[in-house]
């Protein structure tokens, strides 16, 4: 009985008693986990890897595996420092002729770890394979244009100048294959919408791929003039042109069409200068239905509606 009343008085809340036997137990398991990590174990582990190759002759077309699942037998003291990620140098794959290997068997890895992982035994790999894709790197200049058509100008808005580009080339670096499949000119795209005014911005020069080429400069200043258009509504004399010798085409003399003019050329405009042409080059004979081409219209201007003429002889 006074042994059990010695034990409740030791258990009796008591911050000193209670202090002692959690420090006991704190010991216990530090104890038990050093004594835990000096043994050998086997478990999976990644590892990271890194390719040696010559980097300033060859670029990585697709990214490169970051690591390798080795089954590994080690002391727990390493495994463990593993798991945390602490002094965990990549194990080093060297290629020698980079743009010929395509894959690494997982297999063939353990000797070329072997001295590299000092403290662990290899086992076994888990990474099946190691998929490689490596070309050699290239250079070249590339013209550049303004991809004019896939312009977004506001409703009733037009470029009136040409576009001018700094500047209008630029070098670039980067695999092989894929910088020489690069048509010239090179398409430079706006991203810019509802384009009022005119125009002058830094615009960044973007290729399929971008990520694997290394353009200088990567920006370049397109500058061009934008005017506001006026339809006019007009009823245009009808002219005919490479006419068969003998042909007398009924048709009328004039022809309604809708245009649109830069408002800044409206006080230059000669109503009288413009007309449209019928080109009967090649028609002998019977019934033809041509769409006429305006002609003497000022620079930018745009034809919004016209028929086709019916021409028989």
């Amino acid at each position: 009985m006074s042994l059990l009343n010695s034990i409740f008085d030791f258990l009796r809340f008591n911050r000193k008693n209670w202090r002692a036997i959690m420090l006991c137990f704190f010991a216990a398991a530090v104890f038990w986990m050093f004594n835990a990590l000096n043994k050998r174990y086997t478990t999976n582990v990644n590892f990271p890897v890194a390719f040696e190759y010559n980097e300033e002759n060859y670029v990585a077309v697709r990214p490169l595996p970051k690591d390798v699942r080795l089954n590994v037998t080690g002391i727990g003291w390493n495994l463990f420092r593993r798991s945390l990620g602490l002094h965990v140098p990549p194990l080093v794959i060297p290629l020698e002729k980079p743009s010929e290997v395509k894959k690494i068997v997982g297999g063939t890895l353990p000797p070329l770890f072997a001295n590299q992982l000092e403290g662990y035994e290899i086992n076994f790999v888990l990474t099946d394979t190691l998929q490689i894709a490596l070309e050699p790197k290239t250079k070249r200049w590339v013209s550049l244009r303004l991809d004019t058509p896939s312009i977004l100008f506001r409703n009733g808005y037009t470029i009136v100048s040409k576009p001018k580009l700094e500047p209008d080339s630029i070098f670039i670096e980067g695999p092989w294959k894929l910088l020489n499949s690069i048509n010239e000119p090179v398409n430079v795209k706006l991203t810019q919408r509802n384009i009022d005014e005119d125009f002058r911005n830094d615009v960044e020069v973007m290729f399929l791929n971008n990520e694997l080429i290394q353009r200088n400069p990567p920006t370049i200043l397109i500058t061009f003039d934008v005017d506001k258009l006026v339809e006019i509504n007009d009823s245009l004399p009808l002219r005919l042109v490479n006419m068969p010798r003998g042909a007398r085409p009924m048709i009328k003399s004039s022809l309604p069409v809708k245009v649109a003019i830069p408002k800044r050329q409206l006080d230059t405009f000669q109503r009288d200068s413009v007309y449209a042409e019928l080109d009967l080059n090649g028609f002998l004979k019977g019934e033809l239905k041509i769409l006429p081409r305006i002609v003497g219209l000022p620079p930018y201007s745009e034809v919004l509606r016209v028929d086709s003429v019916k021409v028989k002889f």
